[in-house]
């Protein structure tokens, strides 16, 4: 597998991870309900939060690679 490919099949798989993460810590936080029943809290805030800045990195990380990519080949 190529590594443009991998990287962009990791940047989906983190925007859906940050959608799924996100909407369970929204209804966590503002809407004071757990979606899916039994959340767990780590210091105060709700497990699915700390996924949620994962995915952000993971993200970032996909971004940059596929960015440093694009600039090689242009060279």
């Amino acid at each position: 597998m190529k590594k443009e490919i991998a990287l962009k099949i990791i940047l989906v798989i983190a925007i859906v991870g940050m959608l799924f993460s996100g909407y369970l810590s929204y209804s966590e936080l503002f809407g004071n309900a757990c979606p899916l029943g039994g959340c767990a809290k780590i210091a105060g805030l709700p497990t699915c939060l700390y996924g949620f800045v994962i995915y952000l990195v993971v993200l970032i990380i996909a971004i940059t690679g596929l960015c440093c990519e694009n600039k090689k080949k242009k060279r």
